[in-house]
């Protein structure tokens, strides 16, 4: 990697970042960016903390890095194995620290829809739904999602459906950070290569920018830890991660 980042590096750091050490942190399904994140900050990061997967892994040490958030690789000679009840036990407890979980859509109040893009009753795109996001947001001490797509489409004004709401703390887009403040999401950093103009051209909501600057670079730490997760470069390539 060199010191351009690229739109992958750039989130995959950027989701590692909100790492915090002694804390409970969680990745969810279809959640490989987050994943490789996780595992990105037990190599880069000189602090403990504890990494739970939705395969059931603590703290896992697997083999391989797979391609799959919910592969059974990833518990792997872990400390115990969770179950999906386990889970949520832990978040309505108060005992989740962070927690990484999707979303298709964002407003502007840290709220997520998962469940349909148009209208409910006859809808253009029928999604996932809520699973366990549903529960896991607003009950976890923080969340955080991310989108490797930054457009209007994304990043929007008015939800098509609220799945979820509460404890969103962090978006994290090709170009961009957020972070919750005052109840509604505020701007952290943006990325070198695009302007702060760029970011609100293709951000769907308002958003106070006070005190946000360019991101600070990747340690030369953070770029040996995604390097060896991911040493041909597949991993990005199957993301497709567009800075444009």
């Amino acid at each position: 990697m060199s010191e351009s980042w690229s739109g992958f590096s750039y989130i995959v750091t950027n989701l590692a970042r909100f790492v915090r050490p002694q804390e409970v942190t969680f990745s969810g399904v279809n959640s490989t960016l987050p994943m490789l994140a996780c595992l990105m900050a037990k190599r880069a990061y000189d602090f403990e903390f504890t990494f739970i997967n939705v395969a059931g892994g603590v703290d896992p040490q697997p083999s391989m890095i797979p391609i799959s958030s919910s592969d059974p690789v990833l518990a792997e000679r872990s400390t115990a194995i969770f179950a999906n009840e386990d889970f949520y036990d832990l978040c309505t407890r108060g005992r989740m620290d962070l927690c990484f979980l999707g979303a298709a859509q964002i407003d502007g109040l840290g709220r997520t829809n998962v469940s349909s893009i148009g209208d409910w009753h006859a809808p253009k795109v029928r999604l996932p739904g809520g699973g366990g996001g549903a529960v896991m947001l607003p009950t976890a001490r923080r969340a955080c999602t991310w989108r490797t797509e930054h457009s209007t489409r994304t990043l929007v004004e008015k939800l098509d459906f609220v799945t979820a709401a509460g404890g969103l703390a962090g978006v994290v887009t090709p170009i961009a950070v957020f972070i919750k403040r005052d109840d509604k999401l505020a701007l952290a950093s943006w990325h070198p290569e695009v302007t702060l103009e760029e970011v609100k051209a293709r951000t769907g909501f308002d958003f106070d920018a006070t005190g946000a600057t360019p991101t600070p670079l990747p340690t030369q730490e953070e770029i040996d830890a995604l390097r060896s997760l991911d040493p041909t470069g597949q991993f990005e390539r199957d993301a497709k991660v567009k800075l444009h």
